[in-house]
């Protein structure tokens, strides 16, 4: 018998694409469990601490869907996954949902079988170097080695960006985040590139932040979300409303600590989001409160951006593109009505 693994490897090999077959949602509500694809461990958005329980922005993502079917954020199993394995689990239904700092392409999109849910995070890919290495800029590095994570979009940009420069490089690669940080506090390379949140929770995790640099530049639009298989259109509903619904509260003032209160407002579009009023949760086949259900265990996308990686975390990065497009970001969420 042929393994599905084998047929699927095949597949990619012949730039094939695979379609889900409809009924992940009831597949999850029957199992009672959501089984979610993370990264092996990136501060603030996907990391597990000493007591086994996972945190972070992409680690939300999977709560919420979790929150709005099932009604428990806390059901969900969490499938660590590197760059390399992270798109053959989701095809071959390993995990339901992956949500693991994956940048949305046309590649990825047209021609693996995968829907991108939404954006959960706007990036761009970024260099880090030593400070004793006495660069300011990465127009420098000409000659250059650098420290990349393998299956990642890191190294085709790097290629474009110095061949558009007329500059030379080396290039290491490793399977994980935590080999890639490895390798550049060790000396193997010159700089490490990837997405800048990725730079971010990398120095935090060296043995000598307060040594290392990010460089300036920033040579790539990165927008990372949630994705699912294609061919099911029922699930991709689900999993990208939930990342919706956690932009819509922002943008309503909802919060996880106001939303009992919310419960008896007046405001026509709050009462939408948290469904006392329309029935946008039996078009998603879940129970009407699936909105703050989601709200009221994770909290809006505010509060999880600021609990993971903004201002009440160690990355302490600031929200910038990631805030609301009514405060001069991106995050811009489509209506619940």
């Amino acid at each position: 018998m042929i393994k599905l693994s084998t047929i699927l490897a095949t597949s990619l090999t012949l730039g094939l694409s695979f379609s889900a077959t409809a009924g992940t949602l009831d597949d999850v509500k029957t199992r009672g469990t959501l089984s979610c694809g993370v990264s092996t461990g990136l501060a603030g958005f996907s990391q597990k601490d000493e007591k086994g329980q996972w945190s972070g922005l992409d680690v939300d993502s999977c709560k919420a869907v979790a929150a709005a079917v099932l009604g428990d954020a806390n059901k969900v199993q969490y499938k660590p996954l590197t760059a390399k394995e992270r798109f053959t689990a989701l095809q071959s239904g390993e995990i339901d949902i992956l949500a693991r700092n994956t940048t949305w392409t046309i590649t990825r999109d047209a021609s693996l079988g995968l829907n991108f849910a939404g954006v959960n995070y706007y990036d761009g890919q970024g260099f880090m170097v030593q400070s004793s290495l006495g660069v300011k800029s990465v127009l420098e590095l000409n000659g250059a080695s650098f420290c990349i994570q393998a299956g990642t979009t890191t190294e085709l940009n790097l290629a474009d960006y110095f061949r558009s420069k007329n500059m030379t490089y080396k290039v290491i690669t490793f399977d994980s985040s935590d080999q890639t940080r490895a390798g550049f506090e060790s000396g193997r390379c010159d700089a490490l590139t990837s997405d800048q949140s990725q730079l971010y929770a990398i120095r935090i995790g060296l043995k000598n932040p307060s040594g290392a640099i990010v460089l300036p530049e920033v040579i790539s639009k990165e927008p990372l979300g949630p994705v699912v298989r294609q061919g099911d259109d029922e699930w991709f509903n689900v999993v990208r409303w939930s990342l919706i619904a956690m932009i819509e509260a922002e943008y309503l003032g909802v919060t996880s600590t106001n939303v009992d209160a919310k419960m008896k407002s007046g405001n026509p579009a709050q009462k939408r989001l948290l469904g006392t009023e329309g029935d946008a949760g039996s078009s998603l086949k879940l129970s009407a409160d699936w909105a703050y259900m989601i709200v009221k265990q994770v909290g809006n996308y505010g509060e999880s951006f600021d609990r993971n990686v903004g201002k009440d975390s160690p990355l302490q990065i600031a929200r910038g593109q990631n805030a609301q497009w009514t405060r001069g970001g991106l995050m811009y969420s489509a209506p619940i009505r």
